[in-house]
Parts: C-alpha cells; sequence; structure tokens
C-alpha cells in the first residue's frame, strides 16, 4: 500500500468520474481522504489534468504531490471519447444541461449522409466553444454571460480530430467514437455535426475512455480510492 511519502512524492490517479459530479468535486474527494486517512498537511498539493463536465463520466488524471507539476504535460495528451448524439434538436448548452429550443428536419438523413458528414471533421478544424463553458471572455466566464441572457461574440479556435467513428445509429441518436487534441468541445462537435446535416444535434451522453495511453479500464471511482486508504495510526 503507498504511504503519505509516497503521495506527496508525486502519484498519478486514475480515477472514473461519476455523472453529476464536478472534476472539483472528485479531487476534493480524494485531497480530504488523504488528508484525513493518511494525515497529509491540509496545503497537500492535489489536482486533476482535464476538466470533464459534470453530465459527462470517464477518466479524471488526478495528480498529487511533486507530480501535480506534470499537469500541464498531461493536459496537451490527446484524449479520446464515447458517447451519443441526438439528432434533430439542439439546445443553449448544446447537451442536455439546458432544454431544447428548437428542432429540425431529420427525413433526409440516412447513414450515408451520416459516414460522408464524418469526414468534414476529420483532422484540424476551426471550432466555437459553446457560451455554456468555462473560458473567460473580459475576465468573466461564458456560462456566467449565458445565465445572464447577454449575447456574447465566440471566437472560433483550432482544434484537430484525429479520429471520428459513427459506432451505432438508431435515429435520432448516433453514437461515436473520437480522438482529439486537447481544446476540443465534444459539445460542439455535436452542434455543428448536426448543422453539417442541414438539421440539429446535441449530445445527451460523453463519457473520456481515454488520456495518452491512460484508459479508463484501469481507473476506480473516488470511493473505493478511498475505502482502500489504510488509515495512519
Amino acid at each position: 500500500m503507498k504511504t503519505a511519502e509516497d503521495y506527496q512524492n508525486g502519484q498519478i490517479l486514475l480515477i472514473d468520474k461519476p455523472l453529476n459530479w464536478t472534476s472539483f468535486q472528485a479531487v476534493n474527494k480524494l485531497k480530504w481522504a488523504l488528508i484525513t486517512k493518511l494525515n497529509l498537511p491540509k496545503k497537500f498539493k492535489i489536482g486533476h489534468a482535464g476538466t470533464l463536465d459534470p453530465l459527462a463520466t470517464g477518466l479524471l488524471l488526478v495528480c498529487t504531490g511533486k507530480f501535480t507539476k506534470r499537469i500541464t504535460e498531461l493536459q496537451g495528451q490527446a484524449k479520446e471519447y464515447t458517447g451519443t448524439f441526438y439528432i434533430g434538436a439542439t439546445t443553449p448548452s448544446y447537451d442536455l444541461e439546458t432544454e431544447i429550443d428548437q428542432t429540425f428536419p431529420t427525413d433526409h438523413i440516412d447513414e450515408a449522409l451520416i459516414h460522408e458528414t464524418v469526414k468534414q471533421f476529420l483532422g484540424e478544424i476551426d471550432q466555437k466553444p459553446p457560451i455554456y463553458s468555462a473560458i473567460k471572455k473580459d475576465g468573466v466566464r461564458l456560462y456566467e454571460h449565458a445565465r445572464a441572457g447577454e449575447t456574447i461574440e465566440i471566437a472560433t479556435r483550432k482544434t484537430t480530430i484525429h479520429e471520428f467513428e459513427i459506432t451505432r445509429i438508431a435515429l435520432p441518436e448516433i453514437d461515436f467514437r473520437v480522438v482529439c487534441s486537447k481544446g476540443t468541445y465534444i459539445r460542439s462537435l455535436a452542434f455543428d455535426f448536426g448543422k453539417a446535416m442541414h438539421s440539429g444535434s446535441h449530445l445527451t451522453v460523453l463519457r473520456r475512455t481515454k488520456i495518452g495511453d491512460y484508459d479508463v479500464n484501469e481507473a476506480i471511482a473516488a470511493e473505493t480510492f478511498e475505502e482502500n486508504l489504510v488509515t495512519n495510526d
């Protein structure tokens, strides 16, 4: 079993974040467990290498102690996601955080169009982040502007889609697997994908399965991590 010194020297913890938890909540739970069970100082360093939205599940890399210096390096690695697009409707947040605001025709959409549309998103693309995101504009997070009902001009940014695979078609649902660069918003990909098919789309399921060589199959729940800690007497 790892000791308090091990965690201070640095560990990378693979955590499977559950639905409706923020990444901050997950890290805080681990930090509290380490402080209370291993008598680590309250200023003990711990942080995650890439936020997951509350409505997403999957791999969260949590760095402890001296390994917090590796967070920037880990954030830069390619990420793999799986999930579901709902075709024919959009929401302001591009996912289930907000209610459907528009519906669109889907009668013209078939498997051939879906697979042809995928090709438009491979490689380097211009992507506009969702207004319901934590990016700051004029010192204020975009989601705060959105919740205040303000209209904000959001600049596009370059991102890279390395792999984009459709794994199930059962309209109005489409399941996918995507490997992408740092800074990619899968919610924006959902919105843009629907628009490219002359319809609409929003994200209903999202799971991060890989970050670089780290795989969610090797991750554990935060509660399991806490249970496995041996208390320092």
